[in-house]
């Protein structure tokens, strides 16, 4: 497994585990930070490699987003070209997450904030602690919300939520996120570990492939018309009426057992 400076990384009984390492500054994203991420989830990506992924933070926060240390700039200096950084960085990140034929659970320990908070809201599952919270800042700094914000915030909130967030940067309580269905639970301080552990045991455990079609299926189909996804529907259930989890999950059903998926 690579050794890395910013971040803490293992696959363990098909469960991998990416927490976001620098407590110090809110696990706040550097250049290196980005490195080492991408590094990890090209591991998970490998076949066979992990089944869920764990997503989470250090210390007393999930993600402060941009270290803006790591780009500082003054008024009157020259700019810097974000958009770059949003393309080479943020935006792989993004597109790997949604994009990993697996389950991805976000366990937000603290505040998440700017990038950090879209970065959570691109995962698959999200639950958060109760003292946590989601920021929108950026427009505090004449930006605007970036890693995908701009398009996840209004489809799961709507635009006058989204709106309010963004044009604001009010945080939002992670007991409302669950109201308005920005996330899926929310767990005790105490629990949340325990809680998300359960979770992605039961994950490392169900039928992979299948849970990877669930994934892009329900993922593609926000932006496809109803007859294109019923296609998919039908491509997705034929590929995966052949896999040994299908055949297992039938067999364990009539035999009256609980299955045992492998994966395949």
């Amino acid at each position: 497994m690579p050794m890395f400076e910013t971040i803490l990384f293992d696959i363990a009984d098909g469960v991998a585990r990416l927490t976001l390492n620098r407590p110090d500054r809110l696990n706040s994203f550097t250049v290196q930070m980005h490195a080492e991420t991408a590094e990890a989830l090209k591991a998970v990506a490998v076949p066979g490699a992990a089944r869920v992924l764990v997503l989470t933070g250090a210390g007393r926060g999930f993600c402060a987003g941009q270290d803006l240390s790591d780009r500082a700039v003054s008024p009157g200096g020259q700019g810097v070209d974000l958009g770059q950084s949003l393309e080479d960085r943020y935006n792989p990140l993004i597109r790997g997450l949604t994009a990993l034929p697996l389950p991805v659970i976000c366990a937000v320990n603290g505040v998440a904030a700017g990038a950090g908070a879209n970065i959570a809201l691109a995962c698959d599952i999200v639950i958060a602690a109760r003292s946590a919270k989601f920021i929108q800042p950026f427009a505090n700094i004449g930006l605007v919300p970036d890693s995908g914000g701009t398009w996840t915030l209004p489809r799961h909130i709507g635009q006058a939520r989204a709106l309010g967030l963004a044009l604001t940067g009010m945080p939002l309580p992670a007991e409302q996120a669950k109201e308005w269905g920005l996330i899926w639970d929310v767990a005790d301080d105490a629990e949340l570990a325990a809680t998300v552990d359960a979770l992605a045991a039961r994950m490392a455990q169900a039928p992979t492939q299948g849970l990877a079609r669930i994934k892009q299926a329900i993922r593609a189909g926000w932006s496809v018309p109803l007859d294109q996804q019923l296609d998919a529907e039908r491509d997705h259930q034929r590929f995966l009426g052949h896999t040994d989890d299908y055949r297992e999950g039938v067999s364990a059903f009539l035999e009256k057992r609980q299955p045992r998926f492998t994966g395949r």
